[in-house]
């Protein structure tokens, strides 16, 4: 599933285009993804300015001019991709220059900017939704999210405090959104190499020196993430249809048996399952 670096890149990919712009036709065709789309989605959307393109979370929020934001979330393999043809500028020929809808596009946005944004996902778990831009932090799916990582919000107190009382292992706690929102398995894993902090170790044992020492580090992996596209394993791609690259700096995510990156360190990676989900890590250089 994208994690927060993937869905910033999709975002800031679409901004160009879609932040200002006004939805000249909503497409949608088929019912539901993972859930069923709200009532009359696309008549709701065809018409509508996108005032705001904003991200939270592992959700991109489009706030628009009718009083609604549109929630976007990827799930495993959903794609946002933008389709914009040179040639002539007026709406017929606009729409006659564009590709037809392929199997798995499932909502097709034309938008007066001359773009076309398509939300592909083959496996389809992945959602769209509209809701009351007023009363987003009263929705199911926003409600219990932590503060977004790169946010004044996320500091070093903050952490500690939300750990301290913790006594599950220090992977699964910054998974947990509630704490801090975004983090998925890849970037926990790279996190915590770089702390030299085992996933093993109770959440609430960690020092204040060491949990406040956390932030700074998951700033500078979903920064430098986010530089490099995301990271492309299976289905993510960018706006443009290219893979991201972030995955050729692993460390120790999916790196099973591989010597571990650490000058002077002649450990091999280990695989362990925690709470049904696979942590990678250095024996020697995670305590």
């Amino acid at each position: 599933m994208p994690e927060l670096p993937e869905v910033e890149t999709v975002r800031r990919g679409l901004m160009p285009v879609l932040e200002g712009a006004r939805i000249l036709k909503a497409d949608i065709r088929r019912p539901d993804l993972r859930w069923p789309f709200p009532e009359n989605m696309g008549a709701r959307l065809t018409g509508a300015r996108v005032n705001r393109l904003r991200r939270r979370s592992k959700y991109i929020l489009a706030d628009l001019d009718t009083g609604e934001t549109l929630l976007i979330h990827l799930g495993m393999s959903g794609r946002m991709l933008i389709d914009q043809k040179s040639g002539p500028t007026g709406i017929d020929a606009f729409f006659h220059t564009l590709p037809t809808p392929a199997k798995h596009d499932h909502v097709v946005l034309d938008v007066d900017s001359g773009a076309r944004i398509t939300f592909n996902d083959a496996r389809r778990f992945g959602a769209m939704d509209l809701l009351d831009t007023q009363q987003e932090g009263t929705h199911p799916l926003l409600a219990k999210i932590g503060p977004e990582p790169l946010s004044n919000a996320f500091d070093g107190p903050y952490l500690h405090a939300s750990l301290k009382t913790r006594k599950t292992p220090i992977k699964s706690a910054l998974l947990d959104q509630r704490i801090v929102a975004g983090l998925g398995n890849i970037y926990v894993c790279e996190t915590l190499f770089r702390a030299g902090i085992s996933p093993k170790t109770q959440a609430g044992q960690l020092t204040k020196h060491a949990a406040e020492g956390l932030v700074p580090i998951i700033r500078d992996v979903l920064t430098e993430a986010i530089a490099a596209g995301g990271s492309s394993l299976k289905d993510h791609r960018q706006t443009n249809g290219e893979l991201g690259y972030f995955q050729h700096s692993f460390q120790v995510y999916g790196r099973e048996g591989a010597p571990c990156t650490s000058p002077g360190c002649d450990a091999t990676i280990l695989r362990i399952s925690q709470s049904g989900r696979s942590s990678f890590y250095c024996p020697s250089c995670q305590r």
